[in-house]
């Protein structure tokens, strides 16, 4: 009897050890396992905190574009403004002598304009074309 409880315990012990290799095998895989999840849960919490990281970018960047908007409108108004005519009317004498030729005070036709002026010298048209861009009547 003690041959068939020797071999009973050997069976056993080679059962034991069986079963013990399995369980390494087991905790080996279910490690690995482990290991590749918790991998993926860090992809997909850095996911979530670039998404979270672009929006915070891009209500940074709308900022700074109003913020140059800003800018941009406080150069435009900086820049220096072109001379503005001091006088908006025509002389009274130039305003006669357009209105015998028909010219009235709306936009000037230059063909118009220079009939109306050739009677009249060089300086003359010279200081009535003048008189007519102060007064914005003609480009």
């Amino acid at each position: 009897m003690e041959g068939i409880a020797l071999q009973a315990g050997v069976g056993l012990a080679e059962r034991l050890e069986a079963a013990a290799t399995l369980l390494e095998r087991t905790l080996g895989w279910l490690d690995e396992r482990q290991r590749f999840l918790s991998g993926e849960v860090d992809r997909i919490s850095a996911t979530v905190e670039s998404t979270r990281r672009e929006e915070e970018l891009l209500a940074k960047l709308e900022a700074v574009e109003r913020e140059l908007a800003g800018v941009r409108a406080a150069a435009v108004e900086a820049l220096p403004k072109p001379l503005e005519p001091l006088r908006r009317t025509l002389p009274s004498s130039t305003a006669e002598m357009l209105a015998k030729h028909g010219i009235g005070e709306s936009a000037v036709d230059v063909k118009a304009l220079d009939a109306a002026l050739a009677g009249l010298s060089l300086e003359q048209r010279i200081a009535v074309k003048s008189q007519l861009r102060r007064a914005g009547a003609m480009a």
